[in-house]
């Protein structure tokens, strides 16, 4: 899920290095490529990153069923391996658009990024997972204990949620900083006491003998909504691809509906694991319809609003140390091509 999603108290710091960075290296060029550009579709090529997450494989197969070239849109779909590198990447201006989670996103705003959601994939129901040793039965029992998870990621972010829940501090645990794919393996290897993870990583962590899951974003409904995010200059400059992006999305997920062994076939070998495996996380992702998406974009008083979530993740970000400042949420949103897409499918 996604990860400037971080905003640690040393972001400004990060960022000057970036800066620097980037004047010497690209990491786009170190990123494997699922895709090139196709070449029949018109149009500005969009540079779409994405990760391992259960509601971003559909991607995959927008591309592999080549739903995105019926959709005249030109993509360089690009795979990363890490899921805080896809984060630096767009903040660095080299991808438009990535799969992201919505308090990575409010991270990158923070820290003075221009991004503008303008879809949501899903909501995690269970496939955001604090996995622990076996003894470990409560979350009071983290106290002390070693804990790993990516720093500033989602799971960090769940983990924050149960030990604040529990009347816990984080530093009453010892939080061991750890890129997602390494922090479950440190968990098998019995080098921490528990891990926060996300599928697929989840059924890595539990193959520790004794090891069971002590929470989930089950128990925080609405807490890490997934979207697709855009920089808003490629917004502005291109609406047309973006809602091409869009259109694309919504017929891949009918494609999904009216396929579902092919569809899960490719997202289980885009994920590494078998097709049994793949489809046990269906039950922790909510694939948004795009009545979920008109729902989600209008301003509400729970969870389920977007602009009512995206407050309370500000509000505790900060509170926590994650980040310096409430960000400016005003034009963080942006549901004209949601809109577009479901008045034309009304009409059709």
């Amino acid at each position: 899920m996604m990860k400037l999603r971080s905003l640690f108290t040393y972001l400004g710091l990060f960022l000057v290095s970036l800066v620097l960075i980037v004047s010497c290296t690209n990491p786009a060029s170190q990123m494997s490529t699922t895709a090139n550009s196709a070449s029949t579709a018109g149009g500005t090529t969009v540079r779409l990153g994405f990760s391992a997450w259960p509601g971003w494989f559909p991607w995959q197969v927008a591309q592999d069923e080549k739903i995105l070239e019926k959709n005249n849109v030109a993509v360089d779909l690009k795979w990363f391996d890490g899921y805080l590198e896809s984060i630096n990447t767009l903040t660095a201006g080299q991808i438009d658009a990535n799969s992201q989670t919505l308090n990575d996103t409010i991270s990158a705003v923070a820290s003075g990024g221009d991004q503008v959601v303008v879809l949501v994939n899903d909501n995690s129901t269970g496939n955001d997972k604090i996995i622990v040793r076996d003894g470990i039965n409560s979350i009071a029992d983290l106290k002390g204990k070693k804990v790993a998870a990516e720093e500033g990621t989602v799971d960090h972010f769940l983990l924050l949620l149960g030990l604040r829940k529990a009347g816990l501090d984080p530093k009453d645990i010892q939080f061991q900083p750890l890129e997602t794919g390494k922090a479950a393996a440190a968990f098998v290897a019995g080098q921490v006491d528990a891990v926060g993870v996300f599928a697929p990583f989840t059924t890595q962590a539990l193959k520790r003998p004794g090891s069971k899951e002590l929470f989930s974003s089950k128990e925080f409904p609405g807490a890490i909504p997934d979207h697709l995010v855009f920089t808003r200059k490629f917004v502005n400059e291109n609406p047309d691809r973006v809602q091409a992006m869009v259109d694309s999305w919504f017929a891949t997920l009918d494609y999904m509906k009216a396929n579902p062994d092919r569809a899960t076939e490719i997202m289980a070998k885009r994920a590494g694991v078998s097709v049994a495996e793949y489809k046990e996380y269906a039950a922790g992702t909510k694939i948004f319809t795009v009545e979920d998406n008109l729902k989600a974009f209008k301003p509400g008083n729970d969870m389920t609003s977007l602009s009512y979530a995206a407050n309370l993740m500000s509000n505790f970000l900060t509170e926590v140390g994650l980040a310096k400042s409430k960000p400016d949420l005003s034009k963080i949103f942006d549901d004209r091509f949601v809109k577009a897409y479901a008045a034309k499918a009304k009409k059709s």
